[in-house]
């Protein structure tokens, strides 16, 4: 473990997956004993240091690059949408469905910002990962990038506590490294916020080079940004970036991939799940009460041995702190008004 202590962040951009392994620091691996040390630690008292952080993110992306652009998932697995830095409430979430590996994770992003703990949030969510590799699965969000972590609280957050960015840069340099989509068995497609119109195929998405920070357009922007809508076909997102897409795209989606479900986050839904697209695309939303004001219960979505769902609806933990304030000045492209679907009680979160 001590080897790990020191050294560079496993920091790249825009190389290939051969590329991307070549650059990862083979280090001795972390032990279950110093990650389950870390884990309570985290739990129970506070951040670990600036040294330990960067060593999970190097064990972290050892694993995460030997992971496909689109992750195979076996049930029983349970879901989880946007969390923003709410660690309490991932505590309580954890509480409720059942610690890994009792339970399997998949998680569909959108670890930091807004919330007041972003660093406790995202570094118990890599420990989970390095520790139960088999058991949790994460997955990129529109959150996890430099630009937008600079803008929305982690980036100041980091230096609030360490002093000095190094232990953000370990983490967005790792974020490159993760996963953007995953597949339930044969049934359901999951990426953090929807579909592209250059992509047809979960092939198509496999093909990627995700090895980069987000690009302002392209694949890897739309199944981090999009949005579904009920007006048919595609049309450009009022987030200014990603897409809306229609009924009739999810639908020919799922027909053509042999699936019967898209299950994605993204978007702040006021019982903290809601199908759309006839009951062929489902979002879900971890944070309660979202950025402290918001009103909205939480939900994961478990799914059993035969693909049967159902969602674990939770309130806002009873010490979530109250009065915090997430309100952050975004950068202009990617600002976008309120959406208004008629048979969605969902609002769009940045």
């Amino acid at each position: 473990a001590q080897a790990l202590l020191s050294g560079s962040s496993c920091g790249l951009m825009g190389f290939g997956w051969e590329q991307a392994a070549m650059q990862v620091p083979v280090c001795a691996p972390l032990s279950n004993d110093d990650l389950d040390m870390q884990i309570e630690y985290v739990l129970n008292k506070g951040e670990l240091t600036e040294r330990q952080c960067e060593a999970l993110c190097k064990a972290a992306c050892e694993i995460l690059v030997e992971e496909p652009n689109c992750v195979n998932i076996r049930v029983p697995v349970s879901v989880v949408g946007d969390i923003h830095g709410q660690f309490q409430d991932l505590k309580e979430l954890l509480l409720i469905g059942g610690p890994p590996p009792e339970t399997s994770y998949l998680f569909l992003g959108d670890y930091v910002d807004r919330g007041e703990s972003s660093v406790k949030t995202v570094t118990l969510a890599f420990l989970l990962k390095v520790r139960f590799r088999e058991k949790v699965t994460l997955l990129r969000g529109n959150h996890e990038t430099r630009q937008i972590t600079q803008s929305y609280g982690f980036y100041d957050e980091v230096l609030a506590t360490y002093g000095g960015h190094s232990v953000w840069e370990a983490f967005t340099d790792a974020f490159d490294y993760l996963p953007l989509a995953a597949q339930v068995e044969d049934e359901a497609f999951c990426p953090h916020a929807g579909l592209s119109p250059q992509v047809n195929t979960v092939d198509e998405v496999r093909q990627l080079d995700r090895y980069q920070e987000v690009p302002l357009e392209g694949v890897m922007t739309d199944l981090l940004w999009s949005d579904p809508s009920e007006t048919s076909g595609w049309a450009l997102s009022r987030r200014r970036a990603g897409f809306e897409f229609g009924p009739d795209v999810t639908e020919q989606f799922n027909h053509q991939n042999g699936l019967s479900l898209i299950i994605r986050a993204h978007q702040l839904m006021m019982d903290g799940y809601q199908f759309c697209h006839s009951g062929k695309l489902v979002t879900v939303f971890s944070a309660p009460n979202y950025c402290y004001r918001c009103g909205n219960m939480a939900a994961v979505m478990d799914i059993d041995e035969n693909f049967n769902y159902s969602f674990r609806q939770f309130e806002a933990a009873p010490f979530q702190r109250q009065g915090f304030s997430a309100e952050r000045t975004g950068p202009d492209h990617f600002a976008y008004p309120a959406l208004a679907l008629p048979t969605q009680r969902c609002i769009p979160v940045r």
